[in-house]
């Protein structure tokens, strides 16, 4: 009983993943050359675990070589989702850029072949050792990940991309990343181990662990080339596919290329490349150009396998290129061998490989689209399937399964060569429906992990999605179950054929619309809340919640919202105590004596697929101590931020400028520039316009200038005053802050600056500190992490001309939108710089 629930478990998670991978929003549809490497890949039976830190850290080169010259399964395990990095494409940071950089790992693999796994562990930002960084996440959860991930991928070889024994030469992250894999390589194989993971999953033991050493290991081309590779393992993956026209090199750029939101756009090579590999654990190798040496990768590791191999090399050498169909009959034979093994590993993997190739060369297209994109648990959708066989090969549309509802329809209807059979059905929804949502933020977790309740779940790339239909389709007297995810699809003028995943939403969302509101005035304030309908016919009441004497008027105001996604927007009166205070508000919406609480966000780019976050629908009221002055103030935005929004909300008049808009006429409208984050390295044109804003500060006005990483776009003028960009930072937020200029001005007016502006800082307190700069720049604070030098870099001052020039790695773009209220009060200091005198040191 207990090997039949684990096999049932594990079939359904190898589904699960499958199609989670596979099913992009458009159709696969594989071409004669694509359905022979399949058939190739599937009688292959090795595989391949890469593992890092991050999304962006792999290395496409070597996924792309194994999978697509080697036909091994490869898989990359990141062990974060990237939430603690920048975003070179929108405003979205946080959990929400982690959901952006999901995508764009999983659209990375559709493209090299390999398939994509994550861990529990949160990207809390830049860690500079793998000590630091466990004591934020929690080792023992990370390292269980890990194990889950090699019992159930159960690779054959395990690839690190980082070096475990290097600690300080890199981010903490990668170093932990490797100190966790080289743990995991026996720690898998001992049931005493995370004994609870085997209720799923068996121990696994892999061959051997390798770490893929590269010139960034060695500090330079040169003392690469001089050192010794004679322990290291090459593999020439600088490989040729004629059938595709492309180099492996060009397939790893066009993957690599996916991760927009960190700006790696890859040019592809061609030629000879080699990538070098150090055996770290497991059996030694006679052949140092085979990763598999010793191992058995055909079919023969399977019991009952040999006769399996045995006719897919037949197949193989068989297959017609101008007529794939023509290997239906042997391909459907192969397919009742596999069903019939006693297995529970390769079996599923290599059933869903079947399909797909089976599906392909009988050009089987099977489609379940929605009339609506989203909807809501308990509401009907009407369904549209579409079945076509475009063969000559007989088959039947025996029936279909409906998912969630586990209903069966039987049809048997034959699907002739190119003749569409196309049915319309009614899909009621089950009231208990769960939201379509990243199932790894559905439960608040902590700065260094990711709640996942459900241990099955862990691992798993994309938000899990419940309705689905498969098709029973009967090809020479045999049934083979094909699902599909439902889909929303329509016609853009521009774009054509455009498809979406069918989102399950809520009845109603809600937002407060200002995500950080001031009352330091004592005022009343009128704070507007909107609810948003999820479906046609909404009644119902929505409430503010406060806190710490804070009051609201009314209590709840009822609401109508006639249409689905209608929006209503209604006004709380909102008085502040008298003391200075800081709360979370929230919004939340009653129905039916049900309580919704939930914002929705929607992620759309062109680049991955549409998404859906929910979130509590939350806001930060402050009645701080925070004062400000009269300024206008021109932003120009590099890499997306909020910090404009927050700006607005303290009460300043902010105007948003692009490089083109800078002239010596518009920047008399302005008080005080400030460039946003890492402005000069994704705004080209900004350099050309550099001594413009120069001169606005020599005229008597503030550039104030965020952090730019060092990097050639930095212009030499980017400073009056000769300052070098380093990759100095202190990511301790809780660094203790010396003030090395009290009488500075920056610390003193409007705002008093104290020590206790520098608590409840998050993830970092600030990056690419300059490390070199001229005696005309005031340093105003020194800080340093643990066990390092201090650092003086972080906000730098001078006075040019009648102006102020400031220069401040602090990271003011995470801690404005968090609400931090000492950012708030230096801020609101560096803006109104212009209309003091600064003080300089004795």
């Amino acid at each position: 009983m207990q090997k039949t629930l684990k096999n049932k478990i594990l079939l359904i998670f190898i589904f699960q993943l499958f199609f989670q991978f596979t099913s992009a929003q458009k159709p696969q549809k594989l071409n004669a050359v694509e359905i022979y490497n399949q058939i190739q890949k599937l009688n292959f039976l090795g595989s391949v675990l890469y593992i890092a830190a991050h999304p962006d850290d792999e290395n496409t080169r070597l996924i792309s070589y194994l999978s697509n010259e080697k036909k091994a399964r490869t898989a990359y395990l990141s062990l974060t989702r990237g939430d603690g990095g920048q975003n070179l494409i929108g405003p979205e940071l946080r959990e929400l850029l982690g959901v952006i950089r999901t995508q764009e790992l999983i659209e990375a693999r559709k493209i090299d072949g390999g398939e994509q796994f994550f861990s529990r562990a949160n990207d809390f930002g830049f860690s500079k050792n793998p000590d630091e960084t466990f004591e934020i996440w929690d080792r023992e959860k990370v390292l269980a990940d890990v194990v889950w991930t090699i019992r159930k991928f159960q690779p054959d070889v395990i690839i690190n991309r980082f070096d475990h024994r290097t600690s300080g030469t890199t981010h903490g992250h990668h170093t932990a990343s490797a100190i966790l894999s080289n743990e995991s390589f026996k720690l898998s194989n001992n049931p005493k181990r995370f004994p609870e993971q085997l209720k799923w999953l068996s121990p696994w033991q892999p061959k051997r662990l390798f770490f893929n050493t590269s010139v960034n290991f060695y500090g330079s081309q040169e003392k690469f080339d001089q050192a010794d590779k004679s322990k290291l393992i090459s593999l020439e993956t600088g490989v040729y596919y004629p059938e595709l026209g492309k180099s492996n090199q060009e397939i790893a750029a066009l993957s690599r290329s996916n991760h927009k939101s960190q700006g790696f756009g890859s040019t592809g090579s061609r030629g000879k490349e080699t990538e070098y590999l150090e055996l770290i654990n497991g059996e030694k190798l006679n052949n140092n150009s085979n990763l598999f040496d010793g191992i058995d990768t055909s079919w023969n590791r399977v019991k009952g396998g040999k006769a399996i191999g045995e006719l897919l090399s037949q197949i193989e050498s068989q297959y017609n290129f101008s007529n794939p169909s023509a290997s239906i009959p042997d391909l459907i034979k192969l397919y009742q061998m596999i069903v019939s093994l006693d297995e529970n590993h390769w079996k599923p993997i290599k059933l869903e490989e079947l399909k797909t190739i089976i599906a392909s060369c009988t050009g089987l297209y099977l489609e379940a689209v929605s009339n609506v994109q989203q909807a809501t648990p308990g509401s009907t959708i009407k369904l549209r399937l579409e079945a076509i066989n475009r063969s000559a090969v007989p088959m039947e549309l025996s029936s279909i399964n409906i998912f969630p509802n586990q209903k069966n329809s039987v049809l048997n209807k034959p699907l002739n060569n190119n003749i569409a059979e196309k049915n319309s059905i009614d899909l009621e929804l089950p009231e208990n429906l769960e939201y379509s949502q990243p199932y790894w933020l559905k439960d608040k977790g902590t700065i260094g992990m990711y709640l996942v309740s459900e241990q099955e779940n862990i691992g798993i790339p994309d938000i899990i999605r419940d309705v689905k239909i498969q098709f029973n389709i009967k090809i020479n007297d045999v049934n083979i179950p094909f699902e599909r995810n439902v889909v929303y699809k329509y016609n853009d003028k521009v774009k054509g054929e455009m498809y979406n995943y069918l989102d399950i939403i809520p009845e109603v969302s809600t937002r407060i619309l200002d995500q950080i509101s001031f009352f330091n005035d004592g005022k009343t304030k009128k704070m507007a809340v909107q609810v948003k309908a999820g479906k046609d016919n909404i009644d119902g009441s929505v409430q503010l919640e406060l806190g710490d004497n804070w009051q609201v008027s009314p209590a709840t105001i009822a609401f109508n919202l006639d249409k689905k996604e209608s929006e209503k927007t209604v006004y709380f009166d909102v008085t502040p105590p008298e003391n200075p205070s800081e709360i979370t508000a929230k919004s939340n919406v009653i129905i039916n004596n049900k309580k919704l609480e939930k914002e929705q966000f929607i992620i759309n780019y062109e680049h991955i697929s549409k998404q859906q976050v929910l979130m509590p629908a939350e806001a930060k009221f402050k009645k701080l101590d925070l004062k400000i002055t009269n300024e206008r103030i021109g932003y120009i935005m590099g890499a997306g931020d909020e910090v404009p929004e927050c700006l607005s909300q303290m009460g300043y008049t902010v105007s948003l400028l692009t490089p083109e808009e800078i002239n010596a006429r518009s920047l008399t409208n302005f008080d005080v520039i400030i460039t946003g984050i890492r402005a000069y390295n994704t705004l080209p044109g900004l350099k050309n316009r550099q001594h413009l804003l120069l001169e606005f500060v020599k005229k008597g006005k503030t550039l104030i200038v965020q952090y730019n990483t060092p990097d050639g776009n930095i212009p030499n003028n980017i400073a009056p005053y000769p300052l070098t960009i380093s990759q100095d930072r202190v990511t301790d937020e809780n660094a203790a802050v010396e003030f090395l200029v009290p009488n500075h001005a920056v610390l003193n007016y409007p705002n008093q600056i104290t020590p206790k502006d520098f608590k409840g800082w998050t993830q970092e307190q600030g990056l690419y500190y300059p490390n070199e700069f001229d005696a005309a720049f005031t340093p105003i604070f020194s800080s340093h992490d643990k066990g390092e030098t201090p650092k003086k870099g972080a906000l730098l001052i001078a006075t040019y001309g009648k102006g102020q020039y400031i220069y401040t790695g602090l990271s003011l773009f995470r801690e404005l939108p968090m609400g931090v209220s000492g950012a708030y009060r230096l801020m609101a200091n560096m803006i109104a710089l212009k209309t003091t005198e600064s003080v300089n040191p004795e």
